[in-house]
């Protein structure tokens, strides 16, 4: 346990445990630890939901651990990493990131952050991808990283400004979109048919054929 830090759950100390037996050989207890109590705090910040805090806390900490391994070579990629960043974490990115995961079959591997997360998802967006049976039911908004970015091979950013930092040898590429925030159901649908039509531009510049 880091000198002077506490586990504020039970629960964390546990998923802290599971984790540096996961990355065993990858990193030391103490850099599990800590990444478990940042990612915790990180979203509790913007949480609405606490009753699943400890289950997002442990999908986020190990997404950046993983992140981080990929990052330094100690974990190999077998498919294109692509990030998508907007400000909330709650609409745009998190539309291209369940367009990705559908229409790459798995030849892409993605993941989506804020720059400023909301509390909760865009309800509307939910509702406009579930007309296309595409649903967020494991997604939740989560804040901006530097692990995740890099280990990124491509990052797109939607509206976030100059949030990401920025590394060599990466891909960046900027979509501007309509902030689907506060928009009627209209808006947001054919802000939902922008970002897949990016998409699958986006996956043809990876070689990637989009499935049906």
């Amino acid at each position: 346990m880091l000198p002077g830090l506490t586990y504020p759950e039970e629960s964390l100390r546990r998923l802290a445990a599971d984790l540096a037996e996961q990355f065993h050989g990858v990193f030391a207890a103490e850099t599990v630890e800590r990444y478990v109590l940042e990612s915790y705090t990180g979203l509790l910040r913007t949480s609405s939901v606490k009753a699943h805090l400890t289950t997002r806390t442990a999908h986020f900490a190990r997404e950046r651990l993983t992140a981080l391994a990929q990052a330094k070579g100690a974990i190999g990629r077998s498919v294109p990493e692509v990030l998508f960043v907007c400000e909330q974490n709650a609409g745009r990115s998190q539309m291209a990131a369940v367009f990705t995961n559908a229409l790459s079959g798995g030849s892409v591997h993605v993941r989506s952050a804020g720059s400023m997360p909301s509390s909760a998802l865009n309800p509307t967006m939910v509702a406009v991808m579930a007309e296309l049976n595409l649903s967020l039911d494991e997604a939740f908004p989560k804040p901006l990283t530097d692990d995740v970015v890099q280990a990124a091979d491509v990052v797109i950013t939607m509206g976030c400004g100059d949030a990401c930092p920025i590394y060599p040898g990466k891909r960046y590429v900027d979509w501007e979109l309509v902030d689907p925030a506060g928009q009627p159901i209209e808006e947001v649908r054919r802000i939902r048919d922008q970002i897949k039509a990016h998409v699958i531009e986006m996956l043809a510049g990876l070689c990637v054929t989009p499935v049906a």
